[in-house]
């Protein structure tokens, strides 16, 4: 593989990432607000910490990728292990409620997306 296709798909590959830690960020804002309004198990202490620091974790991963910075794998790993946690605790808190299955599904294409980020940086 040259070089200048590499560094493309990275980029690619990249964008991905960045969109998918947006949209994770921007439904979990959503399903934090959801959360705090619906009360009783929704709003357990421990869920909304979960939905905050997923909001987090999201925010920054773009922000590192977004400048190029060479530690954005690191942050990425650590996003995908955070987005599937949270995933998991919003289908247990409710697994028929679609607002909290639309958070799961997000969480669980960004924690892919940032996994494969992470591996990548690994191997690079």
């Amino acid at each position: 593989m040259n070089t200048q296709h590499y560094h493309q798909h990275q980029s690619l590959e990249m964008e991905t990432c960045i969109q998918n830690c947006e949209k994770c960020h921007h439904i979990c804002t959503e399903t934090l607000n959801y959360c705090l309004q619906m009360g009783g198990q929704h709003a357990d202490p421990v869920h909304i910490r979960l939905l905050q620091d997923c909001i987090q974790i999201c925010q920054t991963s773009a922000d590192f990728m977004l400048r190029g910075s060479t530690l954005h794998g690191l942050t990425c790993g650590i996003c995908a292990e955070i987005c599937n946690r949270c995933a998991e605790d919003c289908e247990r808190i409710d697994p028929n409620d679609e607002t909290m299955k639309a958070c799961a599904a997000v969480c669980r294409q960004c924690a892919e997306a940032c996994r494969e980020m992470a591996t990548a940086m690994m191997y690079s």
